[in-house]
Formats: structure tokens, sequence, C-alpha cells
């Protein structure tokens, strides 16, 4: 068994944990592996175990990745799962069009102006891209993000473009000094969704609360989250 493997069937184990602790189906969250910085073969590493879902920052890099496994699939993995891919990083202007022609997920919309490009260049014969609105939640200085006063009026925006699915948020805040603290700006997050959702202006309801990563993914998963990024619990440090 490798690194990668064990650490893989310990973060499943905080997640059954903390659902059971939360009262909640560990069926309901799901794992998200942020390989960034890391190579094919860690990635194949994680597939070899079940995982299907990787979440990339740099766009460039998530592209090589994503062919060079995909590439792997067709050859070493026939009639398998395929891979799923995320883009949970910053999304410029210039890069939209790698990212609509590659990735199955983008996590990190903030502006009306990106999700339109993306709408635009997703090309006609693959699925829809799925998109969750980065929210910043806490209003961190140095984080992305839609403010959460302006979440709602950018979800109808996105919400009527054709080549995307408007999935959920998610959000990145600041590092929080307890697991009440962690818990109280997560619930936040979960508020905002729900509220966005009863609010009426979408054709179908998000169901995607991404949120929490390897030092608060049990504060995340009681406070609601549907998806966890994790990285460093998995591959290791960068």
């Amino acid at each position: 068994m490798t690194m990668i493997v064990r650490n893989l069937q310990h973060v499943r184990d905080r997640i059954t944990t903390a659902c059971v602790a939360a009262g909640r189906n560990p069926a309901s969250v799901r794992l998200l592996a942020v390989s960034k910085t890391f190579g094919v073969d860690a990635v194949i590493d994680a597939m070899s175990d079940g995982q299907r879902a990787f979440g990339e920052n740099y766009i460039q890099e998530g592209v090589e990745k994503i062919l060079a496994v995909r590439a792997w699939e067709t050859d070493g993995l026939p009639g398998a799962i395929p891979s799923q891919w995320h883009c949970i990083g910053p999304v410029q202007s210039n890069k939209t069009r790698l990212v609509a022609e590659s990735f199955d997920w983008v996590q990190s919309v903030d502006r009306l102006k990106i999700a339109q490009r993306l709408s635009e260049q997703r090309p006609p014969d693959l699925p829809p891209l799925q998109v969750c609105l980065q929210v910043n939640i806490d209003g961190g200085p140095t984080k992305s993000g839609v403010a959460p006063q302006e979440a709602l009026a950018l979800a109808a925006e996105v919400a009527r473009l054709p080549r995307l699915q408007l999935r959920g948020l998610m959000s990145i805040p600041e590092i929080a000094p307890d697991f009440i603290a962690a818990c109280a700006v997560h619930q936040r997050a979960a508020d905002l969704f729900d509220q966005i959702n009863r609010a009426g202006v979408l054709p179908q309801a998000m169901d995607t609360l991404s949120m929490g990563m390897t030092a608060d993914l049990e504060a995340a998963i009681h406070a609601g989250s549907t998806m966890v990024r994790v990285g460093t619990a998995i591959f290791g440090g960068r």
C-alpha cells in the first residue's frame, strides 16, 4: 500500500467520522483530491484506490495533467469510471478557453464576464461546464470571490448562460482559530447557499456546497459541506 493510498483511506475515515458526528450520511460528502504541483504518477496512484475527482489551481499545469491522465486512462484503464477535473484556482480572461475546453468543473467563478466567456468557449460536443460561484464569505482581503450580498444576482445571471450548469457555491475562508469559529464561518456560506436556493431565481436548485480543506473539513461537514477539497492530507506537503 502506497503512502497516497494510506492517506486517502485516512481522509475518507475523517469524512465518515465527521458525518456521523453531524448526523449525516457519509455518502452526502464528496472528496476532491487537490493534486496541484503533484505529477501524473501521484494522480494515477490515487486513482488506483478509486479516487476520480481531482482539483487543480494552476490552469496550464492542470491542462497538461488532464491530457496525460486521459491518455493513460485510454490505454491503461479501459472501462473504468473516467477522471473528473475541477478548476479551483483563479481564472483570468486569457485562460478561459483553456479551462472551457479541458475541465469538467470550474469552482472559482466570481465575475459574470468570466462566466460568459466560459459559456461562449465551451465546445458544443462536450457536456455543459459545471460551475460553482466562489464567495468571499468572510471578506478576507487576500481572497478571491464575489461578495455575499452580490452572490444572488450573479447566480441568477450565470444560471441563464447556455453552456454552463450552476451547481453551487465554493468558499475558502481565512483559517479560523478553533472548531467553533470554523463552524460559524462555514455556516454563513451554508446559509447563503440556502438563501439563494430559496429565492426562486434559478431554473434548478444548486446541489453543491464546496467548502473545507485538510485543516477544517470536520467543521465544514458539520456546517453542511457536500464537497471537501483536500490536498496536503492526501499527497503530502508542497
